[in-house]
């Protein structure tokens, strides 16, 4: 169910820092046309962070309803507050969610018991998979591939694991840690020019932001890896490499994607939720240079 290219979708916004529901409607649309295996609602890229409760179960009934199961959507339900986790998770269950991405708790430096009783008390409050999420440059803590094979081995319902860590020696750790035991443990990484990697290592794919750029890309790169057609692999590698840049041109990175995507073609204002701040020019012309230089202008 959670193999192959997952997005994890920006959060169109109006001026007013609101949700763009026309604009989240076609940036839904062309991403399925493109066949992605599955969108993520509110992860890092959607700025969950940055939204209320409220918010949160507005849109994730809206996104539900548009993608209609045509693709699994999968909703990022993870925080702070083990309450309004729980309580997240079980409404992306009862308005049809596919799945839900837990991150890891953030703030306090949590020790492994910690962070086992979280995902212990998110897995018994639902039915929904869950797929961890490990992301210690926002965390502080990497989790170990024992630790997850722990969670996974005690909670039938902990799925699989989005590993955004920028190391692909723990992301094949935990492949053949937790699927040496459990075959169909799923292993994502979040790095985008990782496909490949996680591939030969045998894991299942990326869920990786520039997804919401140049679809096409990552999908062709994965239709090629499986068809052995390495010459395309290592073009469209090369055009991901180049991309990558993009995310150093604004920290966080989410402002600059949100220009990039729409640079190639979405009707949006490339606003971001406070504190951070909207791109200026200078940025834009450098989001758009790296755009052209990756063939993707």
């Amino acid at each position: 169910m959670f193999k192959g290219i997952i997005s994890p979708v920006i959060t169109i916004l109006d001026q007013e820092g609101h949700i763009d529901y026309t604009g989240m409607g076609e940036h839904i649309e062309n991403l399925i046309d493109h066949g992605l295996q599955g969108l993520l609602f509110f992860g890092s890229m959607g700025e969950f962070f940055a939204f209320t409760q409220e918010e949160k179960k507005e849109f994730i009934e809206f996104a539900v309803e548009k993608v209609n199961h045509r693709i699994p959507v999968l909703i990022g339900t993870g925080g702070t507050c083990v309450e309004e986790v729980v309580e997240l998770t079980q409404f992306s269950e009862k308005k049809g969610a596919e799945a839900a991405v837990v991150v890891s708790p953030y703030y306090f430096k949590l020790d492994d018991e910690s962070i086992y009783n979280y995902y212990a008390t998110v897995a018994q409050c639902t039915k929904l998979p869950i797929l961890i999420y490990n992301f210690p440059d926002r965390t502080n803590v990497n989790l170990s591939p024992e630790l997850v094979l722990r969670l996974a081995r005690d909670y039938p319902n902990i799925k699989g694991i989005k590993d955004t860590v920028d190391n692909i020696s723990h992301t094949r750790m935990l492949i053949e840690t937790v699927k040496s035991e459990i075959k169909d443990f799923h292993v994502l990484s979040g790095f985008d020019e990782y496909l490949v990697p996680n591939l030969m290592a045998g894991g299942d794919g990326v869920l990786c932001g520039l997804t919401n750029v140049a679809p096409e890309i990552f999908i062709e790169l994965y239709r090629a890896y499986e068809g052995k057609n390495f010459g395309t692999v290592v073009a469209k590698q090369r055009q991901i490499n180049e991309l990558m840049r993009i995310y150093n041109v604004s920290n966080p990175f989410i402002a600059a994607i949100k220009v990039a995507v729409m640079l190639t073609g979405r009707k949006m204002i490339p606003m971001v939720k406070a504190p951070a701040a909207i791109l200026d020019d200078q940025g834009m012309n450098k989001v758009k240079n790296i755009l052209v230089k990756a063939n993707v202008l």
